[in-house]
């Protein structure tokens, strides 16, 4: 396990606005309890609550990865579209604010339209 630190930061905050995803013309998620998880160079990401998420639409897969920073990751599908979401459901505890939430790949679903922050 590693720490996010000077040389690999990591900030998670609250987003402050709506995050909504479509799959195949349908609303995945909609959410205005979205985390945006801010990691070194990376592009930053979307978490949302499980909670306001469509889980019906997805199924989970057998594939996992492992990030040392945040964990081991479980992954979703949606239909047409493996492995579109991850999530980690016991992260390392200084990740521990992304637990219960999903995140969507923006090249496997129709888009992730964030608005209002």
């Amino acid at each position: 396990m590693r720490l996010p630190g000077p040389d690999h930061p990591i900030a998670i905050t609250p987003f402050g606005g709506r995050v909504v995803v479509k799959a195949h013309g349908q609303v995945i998620a909609d959410t205005r309890n979205a985390l945006i998880l801010r990691e070194a160079s990376y592009p930053p990401v979307y978490y949302i609550p499980r909670g306001d998420a469509d889980m019906a639409q997805l199924a989970r897969t057998t594939h996992q990865t492992y990030c040392s920073y945040k964990g081991e990751a479980s992954y979703f599908s949606l239909p047409g579209a493996e492995n579109a979401a991850w999530s980690y459901e016991a992260p390392h505890p200084a990740m521990a604010a992304i637990k219960d939430h999903l995140a969507f790949y923006a090249n496997r679903v129709d888009g992730i339209e964030a608005s209002g922050a």
